[in-house]
This record gives C-alpha cells, structure tokens and sequence, in this order.
C-alpha cells in the first residue's frame, strides 16, 4: 500500500501495474491516474478536484449589499475566488453551470432545527409518542431525509439546538465527513432543562442534561462540550409543540452560570423562553440569543441591541403544527392556543423589528418541518421588515451569530460556495426564496430542479 499526498492507501495491485506502465508511459500520466484514483476513494469526481467552475446567474443578491446583474461567481473548491460580471468574467479554462436567468442568493442559515427529529409515519403512531423509542443508529440513517429536504428549501447550514444520545453530534460529524449529504450544521447536544420540566424526547430516562442549581448547571453545561457540542442550549422556561405556557424554569443565576460556562470555552449559548420572564434574564445573563419569547419588555428589547443579542422568533413553526394538527392529534383547543400564540409572536416580532433588535431566522423544524425551513421570512415582511432585511436575516446574521461572518451568509472571495439560484427575485417578493431550483454546498452541487 502507498499513501498518496490525499491520505488515501493505493492498492498494491494499482501500484504494480503502474511500475510496470512507468517504463513506457510518462510519469505525469502516472501521477495524474493516482490523483484520479485517490480523488474517486474519497468520493469525489475526476472533474471536480482541479477544475475552476464558474457559476453564471441572471442577477446575484451577494448578502453584502449588492446586487450584480449577469453574476459570475469563480469557485476553487469548496471556496468562492472572485465574483464578477458578464461572458468576460468566465475563466476561458472553468466548467461553466449556467443557471441564467436565475437569482443567486447566498446558501441560507436556519438558526433553529432539531435534525434528527424524524418521524416514519408508522400507521397508528404520532411524531412526539414515536420520538426516541429507536435506535439511535436507525434515527441518524433516517434523519438523512430532513438533511435532504433542508437543502432544498435553500438552507445550506443549521444551527441545531437540541437532540439526545449524540444523535445531532454524529449527524454534524458524517455530514462533515461527507458520508452523509446535509447541511452545514452547529449543534447543542440535549438541552439543559429543570427537573420537573424534563422535555423530550426519553422523558422517564436519565437525563445527562437535567440540572438544577448553579452546579448541576455548570457540570451538564461543561459535559455537553465535552461531548462536542458547539453550543450549550438551555429551556429556560415551559412551553414546547402544544403547550404554549412560558413560566420561567432556570433562575437568572442558573441562566448565568451556563452562560458563564459556554463564553469561558469560547462556545456561545441560545435560551429558549416562551415568555418575557426567561427573555429577560435570558439577555441580562449573556444569552447570545433568545429563542421563541412573546411579550418581551422594552427594557429588555433596549437590552438586546446594547448587547447584541440576537432574537429567533420561530413564528411559522406554531403555523406548521395547526396545519398538521391532525399528524399531531391536537383538537381545535390545541389550535386555538397555538394562533393566539401567533398573533403575539408577531406582534412581538414587530415590536423588534421597530427596536433594530437583530433577528434570524429560525424554523424550529421537527419530523415533516423540513423543507419549510425558511417560512419565517414572509412572517417577517409582515411583521415590518423589507424583502433586504429579511433575506440578510437568513444570511447575515445567521452567520454573525454562529461567529462564521467571514464564510458564511454571503457571496464573494473567501466564503464558502455557498449558492442558492432561485426563481424571482427576493428584493421585490421575498416570497421568491420558496422557489428553489439548484443549491450547491461548499461547492458541490446538492440540488439540482430545473
């Protein structure tokens, strides 16, 4: 066996036929077999390991305030070279994709999934009763269909904020490995949660993430770091699926400390609180965002752009369960609670928006949530933000808070090949970003509609 500059092991039998070859064929053919060979082990096409691609576009929204019209956009790799205009901006040696007359926009952030939440449909079951009674190697494997249908929706990384059993951990890390195709994902691990509150999934189990008191919430915090989560996720007050209640659950001081604990090891921490008492300390502990909250306070909203705390409202995933309702089993009391719920998520929304709070956007997706990921935008136009402001909610600031401004959430030199062609144009409709036709990832395609 012979390692290759790739790290892949060549076959003895490649490597004799090659000496054997040597003698009559050039040694460049000989090395260019090896990288081809080495470049199919690693699941990669001959075409696609040297080749400069150029991307061409009817008009690309570059996330930095631009828009250019008859894009170019130049990748090496998993990275974008140069962005540029017309037929001059093609490299005469590039692989053109010409997706004109097409929108590009940058791959989308959802701030908010739970990716290994998957439900099979079983005849007789319901999505929360079925969550974790399997394997949690048989939940990875089927997971791969929220993955699939993330990327379609134009979502190209998550921010995953809750699982159990290292489900999220070992989904991050297969994807990252490229044995499994998904988005770009953050992940929390289980989420921190009291004793009498204990969520589920495995309700009756022991819970490596229930604490109660500064201490249990420093050692669950530190554990789930420890087991590789980039983010500590913490529930800082009641509320989840039908239950709409937002009674504060961690104290400030609780909240502190695993604030304390993620900004020491240089991760950040999102708090989840459907009501204004666990936003409030949520901001006041650090929180680097505040997951779902109603009725928030102007103080605390005052608070937030101080600090920059960034707001996910999550509004259309309580849309998401009243129009599957009967997936879930809830009545019509159920759905009555969950759109008086809405109106004052968005009447909080408005209320932030008017504030300058930073807002991303966050789709709470669980089991057939997926592909719906980017529902909250048109909640946003609603709620007063322009078509811009939206669509940089799903970019720009998605990336600012996973600390990845310099890579993700916009199109130019540097950042991933992160790249959404869509059908309209989002400044003037954002409803467009629904009509997703063709998604590449760190520059591969992934998607491919027209």
């Amino acid at each position: 066996m012979l390692m290759t500059h790739t790290g892949i092991e060549l076959p003895q039998g490649f490597l004799n036929a090659m000496n054997t070859a040597s003698g009559f064929v050039p040694r460049l053919v000989v090395k260019a077999l090896i990288t081809v060979f080495a470049s199919v082990a690693i699941g990669s096409t001959p075409d696609a390991i040297s080749q400069t691609v150029a991307v061409r576009l009817g008009q690309l929204v570059t996330g930095r305030g631009a828009v250019i019209q008859d894009a170019v956009v130049i990748i090496e790799k998993e990275r974008i070279t140069a962005v540029g205009s017309g037929a001059a901006a093609v490299p005469a040696d590039a692989r053109l994709i010409d997706l004109r007359p097409l929108t590009g926009v940058p791959g989308m952030i959802d701030a908010h999934t739970h990716m290994t939440f998957y439900w099979d449909k079983a005849s007789g079951s319901k999505p929360w009763t079925q969550l974790g009674t399997l394997n949690s190697a048989v939940t990875v494997f089927l997971a791969q269909e929220n993955a699939r249908k993330t990327l379609e929706s134009g979502v190209t990384t998550v921010r995953d904020l809750g699982s159990w059993d290292g489900n999220d951990i070992a989904m991050r890390d297969l994807i990252e490995r490229r044995a499994m195709v998904g988005p770009r994902m953050f992940v929390a691990g289980c989420g921190l949660s009291i004793t009498s509150e204990p969520f589920r999934p495995g309700a009756t189990k022991p819970q490596p993430c229930r604490a109660d008191g500064v201490a249990e919430v420093e050692r669950a915090a530190r554990q789930q770091l420890a087991d590789g989560a980039d983010w500590i996720k913490m529930y800082g007050s009641t509320g989840s699926d039908q239950d709409v209640t937002g009674f504060e659950t961690f104290s400030y001081e609780e909240m502190k400390a695993a604030t304390e604990v993620a900004h020491r090891a240089g991760k950040r921490i999102a708090i989840h609180s459907y009501g204004p008492e666990g936003a409030r300390d949520a901001v006041k502990a650090g929180a680097d965002s505040v997951e779902h909250a109603i009725d928030i306070d102007d103080a605390t909203f005052t608070e937030m752009v101080k600090r920059g705390t960034v707001y996910v409202p999550t509004v259309d995933h309580n849309r998401y369960y009243i129009d599957h309702n009967e997936e879930f089993g809830y009545d019509q009391a159920v759905v009555g609670r969950l759109n008086s719920y809405i109106l004052k998520n968005v009447e909080t929304l408005r209320r932030a928006v008017k504030f300058h709070v930073r807002i991303a956007m966050g789709s709470d997706a669980v089991f057939t949530g997926f592909g719906e990921n980017t529902g909250d935008l048109s909640w946003f136009v609603q709620a007063g933000m322009t078509p811009a402001q939206a669509l940089d909610s799903a970019t720009n600031v998605g990336a600012e808070l996973l600390g990845k401004s310099k890579e993700l959430g916009f199109v130019g030199p540097g950042a991933f090949a992160d790249l959404v062609a869509i059908d309209g144009d989002p400044l003037k409709d954002i409803a467009a970003v629904l009509k997703v036709k063709w998604v590449m990832k760190g520059g591969t395609v992934v998607v491919d509609k027209r």
